[in-house]
């Protein structure tokens, strides 16, 4: 938690707006400098919103050569960032056999988008000696697959699997003076899940901000949230179930499967 401190540097992609803008918020609130990295138009403006050293800067995160000249920028200006929040995510890519552009455009920015961050920030952070977080945004959809977005599972699959190779690596490499963490939010309230008044389910994004710095104070990697609906113990049995379709050889995606509805259903129970 060294990292996140008064004059030190916030680097937060999918910043304009949802959980991204309430950490900008927050960190500002302890501090930091903050460099908000979005594709909308707002961004600086929202930046200049902000109460605190707060500044905006467009940018397609799956767009390497960007996300790398901005970095360049970023620590000429700023320094080396201390907190790297990885946050960019966007979603309706489709089925398997639908939607080739929006396949390129989900993995684009979420998977490719966190990779670049990490390739073009991270690097500095190491060299700098100084202690540092590393914050990529996955999804519970990257880990039980439920039919509908594949490609958004996909795309958060491959965070939650970049991200554990990167806290090792980063283990190996600063003995975890930098780690990395997976934030694995539960139904929240955002521009991306829905518009209007919060459903009652939803948790807001102050509230995953708020489990977000509890986990990193205990050193959490994986941040899983839950919400008004979901607990952490309905988290961790549908996790365990589909987990068990590898080791129990059930149909692919057994909890949506016909013919294990009811066994999914009493397994929830306890039955």
């Amino acid at each position: 938690m060294d990292a996140i401190a008064q004059g030190k540097l916030a680097v937060i992609t999918g910043g304009a707006s949802g959980i991204g803008l309430a950490a900008a918020r927050r960190f500002a609130a302890a501090g930091m400098k903050i460099c908000l990295i979005d594709w909308s138009e707002e961004v600086a403006q929202v930046a200049a919103a902000i109460e605190g050293d707060v500044t905006g800067f467009r940018a397609d995160v799956a767009d390497a050569q960007a996300v790398a000249a901005l970095a360049g920028e970023i620590h000429s200006r700023f320094g080396p960032a201390s907190l790297l929040m990885n946050n960019a995510g966007v979603g309706r890519g489709g089925d398997v056999l639908s939607n080739p552009e929006g396949w390129t455009r989900v993995l684009g920015v979420n998977l490719f988008g966190v990779l670049h961050g990490c390739q073009s920030f991270v690097p500095a952070m190491i060299a700098s000696g100084a202690p540092g977080i590393v914050i990529n945004t996955g999804s519970k959809q990257g880990i039980t697959q439920p039919p509908g977005d594949t490609a958004y599972n996909v795309s958060k699959a491959g965070v939650k699997a970049l991200t554990e190779g990167l806290a090792h690596t980063l283990m190996q490499q600063t003995g975890s003076r930098v780690s990395a963490h997976l934030l694995i939010p539960g139904f929240t309230h955002t521009g991306m899940t829905s518009a209007g008044e919060k459903p009652p389910a939803a948790w807001t994004t102050d509230q995953v901000i708020d489990f977000m710095l509890e986990s990193l104070a205990r050193g959490d990697f994986y941040i899983l949230c839950p919400d008004n609906d979901v607990t952490r113990a309905m988290d961790e049995k549908r996790i365990a179930w589909a987990a068990g379709d590898i080791i129990e050889n059930r149909p692919a995606l057994s909890r949506w499967h016909p013919d294990w509805e009811a066994r999914f259903a009493a397994y929830m129970a306890g039955k």
